[in-house]
């Protein structure tokens, strides 16, 4: 476990940098008040909530692989495995949040996963970035083994 903090870590620390523009991005896609300013503070605390998401799917791929470094070459299952674990992931808090909740409101805006009537931008957030930062964190690591 011990050899394994860098790399979550660096996981949780890329991941949180990586959804923060996208948190910032699709604020106007919810209803809140406010200006710019108050929504960037606001983008931070969900951005450590995207970072310990980041987490709970690599935990799920090292459950299932028995390897902490799944994710630096994931091939065709851990790919699948960051897609369907990141969907099902932001389809259960979004919907959580907006219909049970009632934790935030879209505003008419938001596309919506039919049937589901979730924001797509959230679940579309939770497919895209997980490669780009487990990609990015393995780069992280690599480069500062060689120097």
């Amino acid at each position: 476990m011990a050899r394994s903090l860098p790399r979550i870590a660096t996981i949780f620390v890329v991941a949180v940098l990586f959804n923060f523009p996208w948190e910032v991005g699709q604020m106007s896609l919810y209803v809140e008040e406010g200006d710019l300013l108050e929504f960037a503070v606001h983008c931070i605390v969900p951005s450590l909530g995207d970072g310990i998401i980041l987490l709970t799917i690599f935990g799920i791929g090292l459950g299932v692989s028995r390897r902490s470094d799944w994710t630096d070459k994931p091939g065709t299952a851990g790919y699948a495995l960051m897609l369907f674990s990141g969907f099902s992931i932001a389809v259960i808090i979004e919907w959580g949040a907006v219909y049970v909740i009632e934790r935030w409101t879209y505003t008419n805006s938001m596309p919506r996963l039919p049937g589901l009537e979730v924001g797509l931008s959230p679940i579309l957030q939770m497919i895209v970035l997980p490669p780009i930062i487990f990609g990015v964190t393995e780069w992280w690591l690599n480069l500062r083994l060689r120097v």
